[in-house]
């Protein structure tokens, strides 16, 4: 009871200060002051971004700065990064422990033999990262570590101050100041660039959809890219793993340098080794001639490495070592040579479950998974699919000098298909029937499925009553390591071993293929039905809109039921 009543005292006084009239700056230093006064911390810092995620203004509980080099000096620009990147709460037991932290010569937050911990919040207004909030205090073993408390109470300080930043930077997009800084001529602290969505999502070429979670990838990929954070991409096969890396190094710093990629379950581990890092003339029989591996001609660009789930505990310790110091010997050498790459891996394996059965480093994983990226499968976005056939459709024509055109009752085939295989699967099944057209309009009759001649429906297998296929588990998306049995709840991983498992019958009823053959109200009904009847809930279920499902509801003329 003391400590809520303390954190509401607290939020009081915070809101004062910001409701007070004087330069954002001085506002913000103000802030830290009086968080000072309510928590027991040795610093504490809000850096406010700018428009392209660099640090514009940096309050402690001294003098503000609004230079970019100052700013920097408050906190590591990695871990600035990390937040704005991942929009969660981050804290270190330990800074000295962390790697983000000794990233910078002479750090400030450094106290000797002392351990320092750090907690730091992300500022947000509407899902957009305007900057950051964070303290750092002397830790005491003896006494328990309050991050819970903590964390609540700079997550509601982070709220009132992303109101206050986003209401100086409306009036300064206005040509105005807040109250009692009219007759100041300094000039505004946050340009007119500094508009209020702070990180607009890129656009890349290619990427065809407006579903929400297709949306929410693309802006994480365009905030990203800024960076040269490790990014693990994870998702279903087929769901565009390798396209979303080219983005990011196209978006990125380093765009004009080598895009390298690399299969890592192509290849055994002897060939992968050389493969990656290189050999000398003579390291091996057949090594006739001395190679750069592909972290040499990646250098100061971004290396690709697919499948990364698939290398053996052996060679996960020798690439271990190359992303920890950033240097490799090539196999057969004495040389270490050094290596600036941006590294992003892709899998479509349970990380967190290899690592639960020893089947995977942690370490090697917590390397890796600094800023994972999960692509949403087709079936969670069928909006998108009439809009990626007739894209693949018209890359068809172009190839073959054809001019073939979807009937509305193909777009209906295809947005009521399962498509275990996402995007690579839709595309088959597009250039398949569009191969086979008997003229220039595609029609539900041309379709495979609509003949009893869909093989893929042979891989839609089945162990307990739920549509098979590789799927990222939930530990993924919620970027949380396993701390008991992973199969407490039953679930089945990407790397578990599957029994008994039955090819489901095409014509049945009880096989994925016609569970996903429903029609488009019987799908709306359905989700509608999962989401309580709020239709909000029910747009994310389908990956639209609420507006369009709100459409839909009344061109299926569904009644909407009160619960």
């Amino acid at each position: 009871m003391r400590q809520a009543g303390t954190q509401r005292s607290g939020i009081y006084e915070i809101s004062k200060v910001l409701t007070a009239p004087a330069r954002l700056e001085i506002t913000l230093a103000n802030v830290v002051n009086v968080l000072s006064s309510f928590l027991q911390i040795r610093h504490g810092a809000i850096v406010v971004l700018d428009a392209e995620g660099q640090p514009e203004i940096a309050a402690t509980g001294d003098i503000p700065t609004s230079s970019q080099s100052a700013a920097r000096g408050v906190i590591p620009k990695a871990v600035i990064d990390h937040i704005a990147t991942t929009g969660m709460p981050f804290i270190i037991k330990d800074v000295s422990k962390s790697e983000l932290f000794q990233a910078e010569p002479q750090p400030p937050w450094s106290s000797g033999t002392v351990p320092i911990s750090f907690i730091g919040v992300p500022v947000k207004a509407d899902n957009k990262i305007l900057g950051t909030i964070s303290i750092d205090r002397v830790r005491n073993d003896a006494a328990p570590f309050p991050a819970d408390e903590d964390v609540r109470f700079l997550t509601m300080v982070a709220n009132l101050v992303s109101r206050t930043i986003r209401l100086h930077r409306f009036l300064n997009l206005e040509g105005r100041r807040p109250i009692g800084e009219q007759e100041r001529p300094e000039k505004p602290i946050i340009a007119q660039r500094g508009a209020p969505d702070r990180h607009p999502p890129a656009k890349i070429g290619g990427i065809v959809g407006d579903s929400p979670a297709l949306q929410q990838v693309v802006e994480t990929v365009s905030v990203v890219a800024r960076t040269n954070s490790t990014v693990l991409l994870r998702g279903e096969s087929g769901t565009g793993k390798e396209f979303f890396a080219q983005a990011i190094h196209e978006l990125s710093p380093r765009r004009n340098k080598p895009f390298v990629k690399l299969n890592c379950a192509a290849l055994p581990e002897g060939v992968l080794e050389s493969e990656l890092f290189g050999h000398e003339k003579g390291a091996f029989t057949g090594a006739i001639a001395q190679r750069a591996g592909r972290f040499e001609l990646a250098n100061g660009g971004t290396l690709l490495l697919d499948e990364i789930g698939e290398i053996s505990p052996a060679f996960q310790a020798k690439l271990l070592r190359v992303l920890q110091e950033g240097e490799l010997e090539r196999v057969g050498g004495t040389k270490t040579l050094a290596v600036d790459v941006r590294l992003i891996c892709a899998t479509n394996k349970n990380l967190e479950m290899a690592v639960a059965n020893a089947e995977f480093r942690a370490d090697l994983y917590y390397r890796i998974s600094v800023v994972p990226i999960v692509l949403p499968p087709l079936r969670e976005r069928p909006g998108d699919i009439p809009r990626l056939a007739k894209a693949l459709l018209d890359r068809f024509n172009k190839e073959n000098q054809r001019e073939l055109t979807f009937s509305s009752s193909a777009i209906e085939v295809m947005s009521q298909c399962y498509f275990p295989g996402n995007v690579r699967e839709l595309e088959n099944c597009v250039r398949r029937t569009a191969t086979l057209a008997r003229s220039s309009s595609i029609v539900s009759s041309d379709f495979a499925c609509k003949n009893s001649q869909c093989l893929s429906s042979l891989l839609w297998k089945r162990t307990d009553g739920s549509p098979g296929g590789i799927t990222v588990d939930r530990h993924a998306r919620s970027n949380v390591m396993p701390t008991s049995s992973p199969r407490s709840d039953g679930s089945i991983g990407a790397s578990d071993e599957v029994s008994s498992v039955k090819a489901c019958d095409p014509n049945g009823s009880g096989c994925p293929a016609m569970e996903s053959r429903l029609t488009q109200r019987d799908r709306l009904i359905e989700a509608m039905e999962k989401a309580g009847w709020v239709q909000a809930k029910a747009a994310r279920i389908l990956g639209l809109t609420p507006r369009q499902v709100g459409y839909a509801l009344r061109q299926h003329r569904v009644e909407v039921k009160k619960l």
